[in-house]
Protein backbone atom coordinates (compact mmCIF):
# COMPACT_ATOMS: atom_id res chain seq x y z
CA UNK A 1 0.00 0.00 0.00
CA UNK A 2 1.24 3.16 -0.95
CA UNK A 3 1.26 6.23 1.72
CA UNK A 4 1.72 10.13 1.20
CA UNK A 5 3.84 10.06 4.49
CA UNK A 6 4.97 7.06 7.21
CA UNK A 7 6.78 7.40 10.34
CA UNK A 8 8.76 5.46 11.68
CA UNK A 9 8.58 5.34 15.60
CA UNK A 10 5.25 7.00 17.77
CA UNK A 11 6.98 8.52 20.61
CA UNK A 12 5.57 12.44 21.23
CA UNK A 13 7.25 13.47 17.95
CA UNK A 14 6.42 10.47 15.84
CA UNK A 15 2.47 10.60 16.92
CA UNK A 16 2.02 14.23 16.88
CA UNK A 17 3.43 14.41 13.58
CA UNK A 18 1.44 11.76 12.44
CA UNK A 19 -2.05 13.05 13.55
CA UNK A 20 -0.86 16.60 12.54
CA UNK A 21 -0.33 15.34 8.74
CA UNK A 22 -3.11 13.39 8.82
CA UNK A 23 -5.32 16.62 9.74
CA UNK A 24 -3.53 18.36 6.73
CA UNK A 25 -5.12 15.88 3.90
CA UNK A 26 -2.27 13.70 3.98
CA UNK A 27 -2.46 9.27 4.04
CA UNK A 28 -0.07 8.60 7.18
CA UNK A 29 1.17 5.41 8.55
CA UNK A 30 2.95 4.74 11.79
CA UNK A 31 5.50 1.95 12.05
CA UNK A 32 5.91 1.18 16.02
CA UNK A 33 8.19 -1.81 17.86
CA UNK A 34 6.38 -1.76 20.47
CA UNK A 35 3.04 -3.43 21.52
CA UNK A 36 1.91 0.23 22.21
CA UNK A 37 2.27 3.49 21.18
CA UNK A 38 3.85 6.32 22.88
CA UNK A 39 7.48 5.36 22.83
CA UNK A 40 10.03 5.64 25.49
CA UNK A 41 8.04 9.14 26.64
CA UNK A 42 4.73 7.47 27.17
CA UNK A 43 5.60 3.78 28.43
CA UNK A 44 8.53 4.35 30.51
CA UNK A 45 9.92 7.77 30.75
CA UNK A 46 8.08 10.86 31.04
CA UNK A 47 5.01 9.81 32.35
CA UNK A 48 5.62 6.87 34.52
CA UNK A 49 8.40 8.85 36.23
CA UNK A 50 5.46 11.91 36.95
CA UNK A 51 3.13 9.01 38.13
CA UNK A 52 5.67 8.77 40.60
CA UNK A 53 6.68 11.80 41.55
CA UNK A 54 3.27 13.04 42.06
CA UNK A 55 2.40 9.80 44.42
CA UNK A 56 5.54 10.36 46.47
CA UNK A 57 5.41 13.69 46.83
CA UNK A 58 2.34 12.85 48.40
CA UNK A 59 3.45 10.53 50.58
CA UNK A 60 6.79 12.29 51.74
CA UNK A 61 3.61 15.69 52.34
CA UNK A 62 1.42 13.37 54.38
CA UNK A 63 4.63 12.34 56.47
CA UNK A 64 6.03 15.12 56.94
CA UNK A 65 3.82 18.52 56.01
CA UNK A 66 0.88 18.76 57.31
CA UNK A 67 1.27 18.85 61.06
CA UNK A 68 2.25 22.30 60.39
CA UNK A 69 -0.91 23.30 59.30
CA UNK A 70 -3.03 21.53 61.95
CA UNK A 71 -3.36 18.17 60.53
CA UNK A 72 -2.13 16.14 63.21
CA UNK A 73 -1.97 12.09 63.49
CA UNK A 74 -1.59 10.90 59.90
CA UNK A 75 1.03 8.34 59.89
CA UNK A 76 1.08 7.13 56.03
CA UNK A 77 1.90 3.59 55.18
CA UNK A 78 3.69 2.53 51.95
CA UNK A 79 1.99 0.14 49.71
CA UNK A 80 4.44 0.25 46.80
CA UNK A 81 2.55 -2.36 44.65
CA UNK A 82 -0.75 0.23 45.00
CA UNK A 83 1.78 2.73 44.04
CA UNK A 84 2.88 1.08 40.80
CA UNK A 85 -0.69 0.01 39.74
CA UNK A 86 -1.18 3.88 39.95
CA UNK A 87 1.86 4.44 37.33
CA UNK A 88 0.57 1.62 35.04
CA UNK A 89 -2.97 2.91 34.90
CA UNK A 90 -1.79 6.26 34.38
CA UNK A 91 0.69 4.93 31.13
CA UNK A 92 -2.69 2.95 29.84
CA UNK A 93 -4.71 5.63 29.94
CA UNK A 94 -2.30 7.81 27.98
CA UNK A 95 -0.62 4.97 25.16
CA UNK A 96 -4.41 4.07 24.37
CA UNK A 97 -5.26 7.86 23.97
CA UNK A 98 -3.02 7.70 21.49
CA UNK A 99 -4.35 4.61 19.83
CA UNK A 100 -7.83 6.24 19.93
CA UNK A 101 -6.07 9.30 18.55
CA UNK A 102 -4.46 7.59 15.16
CA UNK A 103 -8.35 6.18 14.95
CA UNK A 104 -9.91 9.05 15.07
CA UNK A 105 -7.53 10.50 11.93
CA UNK A 106 -7.78 7.51 9.93
CA UNK A 107 -3.75 7.16 10.66
CA UNK A 108 -2.64 3.17 10.14
CA UNK A 109 -0.57 1.59 12.95
CA UNK A 110 1.60 -0.84 11.78
CA UNK A 111 3.44 -3.09 14.76
CA UNK A 112 6.83 -4.26 13.71
CA UNK A 113 10.32 -2.85 13.42
CA UNK A 114 11.25 -0.75 10.52
CA UNK A 115 14.38 -0.31 8.63
CA UNK A 116 14.22 2.33 5.76
CA UNK A 117 15.50 0.78 2.09
CA UNK A 118 16.18 4.01 0.53
CA UNK A 119 13.75 6.99 -0.70
CA UNK A 120 10.03 6.12 -0.62
CA UNK A 121 10.69 2.57 0.57
CA UNK A 122 10.17 1.14 4.17
CA UNK A 123 10.40 -2.76 5.15
CA UNK A 124 8.65 -3.84 8.15
CA UNK A 125 9.20 -6.86 9.97
CA UNK A 126 6.77 -8.41 12.66
CA UNK A 127 7.38 -10.39 15.97
CA UNK A 128 6.94 -13.39 13.82
CA UNK A 129 9.64 -12.51 11.00
CA UNK A 130 7.43 -11.54 8.65
CA UNK A 131 8.68 -8.66 6.47
CA UNK A 132 6.26 -6.41 4.43
CA UNK A 133 7.11 -3.06 2.00
CA UNK A 134 5.78 -0.30 2.61
CA UNK A 135 5.81 2.82 -0.35
CA UNK A 136 5.75 6.33 0.95
CA UNK A 137 6.24 9.68 -0.77
CA UNK A 138 7.70 10.92 2.16
CA UNK A 139 9.14 8.79 5.05
CA UNK A 140 10.31 10.50 8.84
CA UNK A 141 12.28 9.14 11.24
CA UNK A 142 11.31 9.35 15.02
CA UNK A 143 12.78 6.21 16.43
CA UNK A 144 14.03 8.74 19.97
CA UNK A 145 16.88 8.30 22.10
CA UNK A 146 18.13 4.78 24.58
CA UNK A 147 20.10 4.46 27.79
CA UNK A 148 23.75 5.95 26.83
CA UNK A 149 25.35 4.46 29.66
CA UNK A 150 29.34 5.53 31.22
CA UNK A 151 31.56 6.42 28.62
CA UNK A 152 34.36 4.29 28.58
CA UNK A 153 32.52 1.84 31.88
CA UNK A 154 31.09 -1.32 31.09
CA UNK A 155 28.42 -1.38 32.81
CA UNK A 156 26.11 -4.48 32.68
CA UNK A 157 22.48 -3.33 33.20
CA UNK A 158 20.13 -6.15 34.83
CA UNK A 159 17.16 -3.79 35.55
CA UNK A 160 17.17 -5.23 39.34
CA UNK A 161 21.00 -4.10 40.96
CA UNK A 162 22.32 -2.28 37.98
CA UNK A 163 19.26 -0.06 36.76
CA UNK A 164 18.37 2.17 33.72
CA UNK A 165 15.49 4.73 33.95
CA UNK A 166 13.40 1.60 33.19
CA UNK A 167 14.30 -0.08 35.64
CA UNK A 168 13.95 2.91 38.33
CA UNK A 169 10.07 3.51 37.82
CA UNK A 170 9.94 -0.93 38.44
CA UNK A 171 11.42 -1.53 41.58
CA UNK A 172 9.54 -3.90 44.13
CA UNK A 173 10.87 -2.28 46.92
CA UNK A 174 12.68 0.44 47.99
CA UNK A 175 16.32 0.10 48.41
CA UNK A 176 18.24 1.14 51.66
CA UNK A 177 20.84 2.64 49.46
CA UNK A 178 20.86 4.22 45.85
CA UNK A 179 23.29 5.36 43.99
CA UNK A 180 22.78 7.57 41.34
CA UNK A 181 25.40 7.90 38.43
CA UNK A 182 24.68 11.51 36.73
CA UNK A 183 23.56 14.50 38.40
CA UNK A 184 20.54 15.48 35.54
CA UNK A 185 17.33 15.67 35.29
CA UNK A 186 16.82 12.00 35.16
CA UNK A 187 19.10 10.71 37.94
CA UNK A 188 17.31 13.54 40.39
CA UNK A 189 13.85 13.21 39.41
CA UNK A 190 14.26 9.04 40.20
CA UNK A 191 16.52 9.99 42.87
CA UNK A 192 13.86 12.11 44.17
CA UNK A 193 11.20 9.46 44.22
CA UNK A 194 12.85 7.09 46.12
CA UNK A 195 14.88 9.32 48.61
CA UNK A 196 11.30 10.41 49.20
CA UNK A 197 9.88 6.90 50.31
CA UNK A 198 12.85 6.18 52.43
CA UNK A 199 16.17 5.34 50.46
CA UNK A 200 18.99 6.84 51.49
CA UNK A 201 20.02 8.70 47.97
CA UNK A 202 23.83 9.59 46.74
CA UNK A 203 24.23 10.89 43.56
CA UNK A 204 27.69 10.87 42.03
CA UNK A 205 28.27 13.78 39.22
CA UNK A 206 31.53 13.86 36.79
CA UNK A 207 30.52 17.94 36.60
CA UNK A 208 31.22 20.15 39.51
CA UNK A 209 27.51 21.14 39.13
CA UNK A 210 24.21 19.66 38.83
CA UNK A 211 22.04 19.86 35.86
CA UNK A 212 24.39 20.41 33.36
CA UNK A 213 23.67 23.21 31.69
CA UNK A 214 21.26 25.08 33.39
CA UNK A 215 21.76 28.66 35.11
CA UNK A 216 24.54 28.29 37.86
CA UNK A 217 22.89 30.61 40.64
CA UNK A 218 19.97 27.86 39.95
CA UNK A 219 21.88 25.10 39.86
CA UNK A 220 23.79 25.72 43.43
CA UNK A 221 20.58 26.87 44.86
CA UNK A 222 18.96 23.54 44.27
CA UNK A 223 21.54 21.45 45.33
CA UNK A 224 21.61 23.08 48.53
CA UNK A 225 17.64 22.15 48.87
CA UNK A 226 17.62 18.60 47.77
CA UNK A 227 20.61 18.46 49.86
CA UNK A 228 18.34 19.88 52.89
CA UNK A 229 16.05 17.31 51.96
CA UNK A 230 18.82 14.33 52.74
CA UNK A 231 20.72 13.67 49.43
CA UNK A 232 24.27 13.12 49.26
CA UNK A 233 26.18 14.52 46.02
CA UNK A 234 29.43 13.80 44.85
CA UNK A 235 30.79 16.13 42.83
CA UNK A 236 33.98 16.48 40.13
CA UNK A 237 33.67 12.83 40.42
CA UNK A 238 34.46 10.10 37.58
CA UNK A 239 32.89 7.17 37.75
CA UNK A 240 35.47 4.10 37.00
CA UNK A 241 33.34 0.59 37.49
CA UNK A 242 29.91 -0.34 38.50
CA UNK A 243 29.76 -3.75 39.82
CA UNK A 244 27.75 -6.47 41.52
CA UNK A 245 29.16 -7.60 44.69
CA UNK A 246 26.91 -9.58 46.75
CA UNK A 247 22.53 -8.61 47.31
CA UNK A 248 23.93 -5.55 45.43
CA UNK A 249 26.55 -3.08 43.77
CA UNK A 250 29.50 -1.20 44.59
CA UNK A 251 30.36 2.27 42.48
CA UNK A 252 34.39 3.06 42.42
CA UNK A 253 34.54 7.07 41.62
CA UNK A 254 38.05 8.83 41.61
CA UNK A 255 38.40 12.78 41.61
CA UNK A 256 38.16 14.62 38.18
CA UNK A 257 40.89 16.77 39.05
CA UNK A 258 43.22 14.11 40.69
CA UNK A 259 43.09 11.91 43.83
CA UNK A 260 42.08 8.67 45.25
CA UNK A 261 39.82 6.49 44.54
CA UNK A 262 36.57 5.75 46.16
CA UNK A 263 33.96 3.08 46.81
CA UNK A 264 30.59 3.14 47.89
CA UNK A 265 28.29 0.26 47.95
CA UNK A 266 24.62 0.47 46.77
CA UNK A 267 21.69 -2.22 47.05
CA UNK A 268 20.79 -0.34 43.65
CA UNK A 269 22.55 1.82 41.35
CA UNK A 270 20.71 3.85 38.70
CA UNK A 271 22.76 4.93 35.38
CA UNK A 272 21.28 8.48 34.77
CA UNK A 273 24.19 9.59 32.54
CA UNK A 274 21.82 10.61 29.23
CA UNK A 275 21.02 9.32 26.40
CA UNK A 276 22.19 8.57 22.86
CA UNK A 277 20.27 8.66 19.38
CA UNK A 278 18.40 5.52 19.03
CA UNK A 279 19.20 4.85 14.75
CA UNK A 280 20.87 0.90 15.19
CA UNK A 281 19.45 -1.12 12.82
CA UNK A 282 17.18 1.15 10.61
CA UNK A 283 19.02 0.99 7.59
CA UNK A 284 19.81 4.83 7.04
CA UNK A 285 23.36 3.78 5.71
CA UNK A 286 23.10 1.66 3.05
CA UNK A 287 20.11 4.58 2.49
CA UNK A 288 22.66 7.10 2.12
CA UNK A 289 21.17 8.44 4.90
CA UNK A 290 24.73 10.96 6.40
CA UNK A 291 24.94 10.47 9.80
CA UNK A 292 26.48 12.52 13.07
CA UNK A 293 29.08 11.11 15.12
CA UNK A 294 27.37 10.39 18.17
CA UNK A 295 24.92 8.47 15.60
CA UNK A 296 22.38 10.90 15.03
CA UNK A 297 20.90 11.87 11.94
CA UNK A 298 22.34 15.12 9.78
CA UNK A 299 19.62 17.35 8.59
CA UNK A 300 19.13 20.58 6.65
CA UNK A 301 16.93 23.49 7.72
CA UNK A 302 13.70 22.21 6.90
CA UNK A 303 14.60 18.65 8.92
CA UNK A 304 15.09 16.55 5.50
CA UNK A 305 18.20 14.01 5.87
CA UNK A 306 20.76 14.05 3.09
CA UNK A 307 18.38 11.72 0.70
CA UNK A 308 15.32 13.49 -0.93
CA UNK A 309 11.94 12.61 0.98
CA UNK A 310 13.59 11.29 4.20
CA UNK A 311 12.70 13.28 6.96
CA UNK A 312 13.94 13.17 10.62
CA UNK A 313 13.11 14.99 13.92
CA UNK A 314 13.35 14.52 17.81
CA UNK A 315 16.05 12.69 19.63
CA UNK A 316 17.72 11.46 16.60
CA UNK A 317 18.52 15.01 15.61
CA UNK A 318 20.15 17.89 16.60
CA UNK A 319 18.74 20.04 20.00
CA UNK A 320 17.93 19.23 23.54
CA UNK A 321 16.27 15.59 23.98
CA UNK A 322 12.84 16.85 25.00
CA UNK A 323 9.30 15.54 24.30
CA UNK A 324 7.93 18.87 23.59
CA UNK A 325 11.25 19.73 21.40
CA UNK A 326 10.32 16.53 19.59
CA UNK A 327 6.26 17.42 19.10
CA UNK A 328 7.25 20.71 17.24
CA UNK A 329 9.17 19.36 14.52
CA UNK A 330 6.64 17.11 14.39
CA UNK A 331 3.88 19.86 13.96
CA UNK A 332 6.65 21.32 11.95
CA UNK A 333 7.44 18.50 9.35
CA UNK A 334 4.10 17.72 9.00
CA UNK A 335 3.03 21.06 7.80
CA UNK A 336 6.47 21.33 5.17
CA UNK A 337 5.38 18.01 3.91
CA UNK A 338 1.80 19.68 3.22
CA UNK A 339 2.97 22.63 1.34
CA UNK A 340 2.96 25.16 4.66
CA UNK A 341 5.63 26.45 6.48
CA UNK A 342 6.23 25.04 9.39
CA UNK A 343 9.02 25.99 11.99
CA UNK A 344 10.29 25.67 15.62
CA UNK A 345 11.78 28.36 17.40
CA UNK A 346 14.59 26.92 19.51
CA UNK A 347 15.40 30.19 21.50
CA UNK A 348 11.83 29.67 22.88
CA UNK A 349 11.70 25.80 24.62
CA UNK A 350 11.67 25.26 27.99
CA UNK A 351 13.13 22.72 30.41
CA UNK A 352 11.12 21.23 33.66
CA UNK A 353 12.93 19.12 36.31
CA UNK A 354 9.78 17.71 38.14
CA UNK A 355 11.43 17.50 41.38
CA UNK A 356 10.36 19.23 44.94
CA UNK A 357 10.31 22.04 44.12
CA UNK A 358 10.53 22.18 40.43
CA UNK A 359 12.99 24.01 38.47
CA UNK A 360 12.06 25.51 35.04
CA UNK A 361 14.11 27.16 32.59
CA UNK A 362 13.60 29.03 29.17
CA UNK A 363 16.18 30.84 27.00
CA UNK A 364 19.52 31.79 27.80
CA UNK A 365 21.08 31.14 31.20
CA UNK A 366 23.68 34.08 32.35
CA UNK A 367 26.43 31.85 31.61
CA UNK A 368 25.58 32.17 27.87
CA UNK A 369 24.73 35.52 28.01
CA UNK A 370 28.51 36.05 29.25
CA UNK A 371 30.19 34.11 26.52
CA UNK A 372 27.86 35.69 23.84
CA UNK A 373 29.28 38.99 24.73
CA UNK A 374 25.37 40.21 25.53
CA UNK A 375 25.00 42.94 28.19
CA UNK A 376 22.04 42.12 30.48
CA UNK A 377 19.75 43.00 33.17
CA UNK A 378 18.99 40.38 36.23
CA UNK A 379 15.64 40.76 37.82
CA UNK A 380 15.47 38.55 40.83
CA UNK A 381 12.31 37.94 43.41
CA UNK A 382 12.44 34.65 45.88
CA UNK A 383 9.29 33.41 47.40
CA UNK A 384 9.68 33.73 51.02
CA UNK A 385 8.48 37.45 49.72
CA UNK A 386 4.83 36.10 47.59
CA UNK A 387 1.76 35.73 50.43
CA UNK A 388 0.33 32.31 47.94
CA UNK A 389 4.01 30.92 48.83
CA UNK A 390 3.83 31.25 52.67
CA UNK A 391 0.46 30.44 52.59
CA UNK A 392 1.04 27.18 50.85
CA UNK A 393 4.53 26.54 53.09
CA UNK A 394 5.83 26.47 50.07
CA UNK A 395 8.46 29.54 49.47
CA UNK A 396 11.82 27.42 48.88
CA UNK A 397 12.91 28.98 45.39
CA UNK A 398 12.93 32.10 43.26
CA UNK A 399 12.25 33.75 39.83
CA UNK A 400 14.95 35.26 37.89
CA UNK A 401 14.59 37.23 34.75
CA UNK A 402 17.20 38.29 32.58
CA UNK A 403 16.58 40.90 29.99
CA UNK A 404 18.67 43.02 26.91
CA UNK A 405 20.28 46.00 28.86
CA UNK A 406 19.40 48.56 26.11
CA UNK A 407 16.10 46.78 24.66
CA UNK A 408 14.79 44.87 27.59
CA UNK A 409 13.67 42.21 25.72
CA UNK A 410 13.32 39.21 27.65
CA UNK A 411 16.21 36.63 26.80
CA UNK A 412 15.90 34.17 29.09
CA UNK A 413 13.48 33.13 32.57
CA UNK A 414 14.58 30.61 35.39
CA UNK A 415 12.46 29.32 38.52
CA UNK A 416 13.20 27.12 41.27
CA UNK A 417 10.00 26.61 43.40
CA UNK A 418 6.23 25.25 43.74
CA UNK A 419 4.66 25.08 40.38
CA UNK A 420 7.64 26.37 38.19
CA UNK A 421 6.94 24.10 35.62
CA UNK A 422 3.24 25.52 35.05
CA UNK A 423 4.79 29.29 35.68
CA UNK A 424 7.24 29.41 33.34
CA UNK A 425 5.09 29.25 30.25
CA UNK A 426 3.85 33.28 30.87
CA UNK A 427 7.95 33.97 30.41
CA UNK A 428 8.38 31.43 27.35
CA UNK A 429 4.61 33.05 25.82
CA UNK A 430 6.27 36.44 26.00
CA UNK A 431 9.70 35.44 24.93
CA UNK A 432 7.94 33.79 21.44
CA UNK A 433 6.11 37.40 21.06
CA UNK A 434 9.87 39.26 21.56
CA UNK A 435 8.54 40.98 24.85
CA UNK A 436 9.90 43.13 27.38
CA UNK A 437 10.37 42.89 30.89
CA UNK A 438 8.61 46.14 31.26
CA UNK A 439 5.63 44.11 29.01
CA UNK A 440 5.38 41.11 31.91
CA UNK A 441 5.93 43.77 34.84
CA UNK A 442 3.00 46.13 33.69
CA UNK A 443 0.63 42.75 32.89
CA UNK A 444 -2.18 42.53 35.72
CA UNK A 445 -1.73 39.29 37.73
CA UNK A 446 -4.12 37.74 39.80
CA UNK A 447 -3.44 38.29 43.62
CA UNK A 448 -2.31 35.68 45.56
CA UNK A 449 -0.30 33.51 42.93
CA UNK A 450 2.15 32.22 43.35
CA UNK A 451 3.02 33.56 39.22
CA UNK A 452 3.16 37.34 41.33
CA UNK A 453 7.07 36.45 41.71
CA UNK A 454 7.33 36.38 38.01
CA UNK A 455 5.84 39.80 37.85
CA UNK A 456 7.92 40.82 40.29
CA UNK A 457 11.53 39.37 38.66
CA UNK A 458 9.93 41.52 35.56
CA UNK A 459 9.74 44.95 37.61
CA UNK A 460 13.22 43.89 39.17
CA UNK A 461 14.93 43.48 36.13
CA UNK A 462 13.03 46.85 34.55
CA UNK A 463 13.45 49.01 37.48
CA UNK A 464 12.21 47.74 40.68
CA UNK A 465 9.77 45.34 42.22
CA UNK A 466 7.21 46.32 44.54
CA UNK A 467 7.21 43.87 47.28
CA UNK A 468 10.88 43.61 48.49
Amino acid sequence: MAYDLIVIGSGPGGYVCAIKAAQLGLKTAVVEKRATYGGTCLNIGCIPSKALLHASEMYAHAAHGMDALGIEGLQPKLNLEKMMAHKDATVKANVDGVAFLFKKNKIDGIQGTGKVLGQGKVSVTNDKGEEQILESKYIVIATGSDVAGIPGVPVEIDEKVIISSTGGIALDKVPNHLVVVGGGVIGLELGSVWSRLGAKVTVVEYLDTILGGMDGEVSKQFQRMLAKQGMDFKLGAKVTAVEKSGAGAKVTYEPVKGGEAATIDADVVLIATGRKPFTDKLGLADAGVVMTRNGGIEIDNHFQTSVQGIYAIGDVVRGPMLAHKAEDEGVAVAEILAGQAGHVNYDVIPGVVYTQPEVASVGKTEEELKAAGVAYKVGKFPFTANGRARAMQVTDGFVKILSDKDTDRVLGGHIVGFGAGEMIHEIAVLMEFSGSAEDLGRTCHAHPTMSEAVKEAALAAFFKPIHM
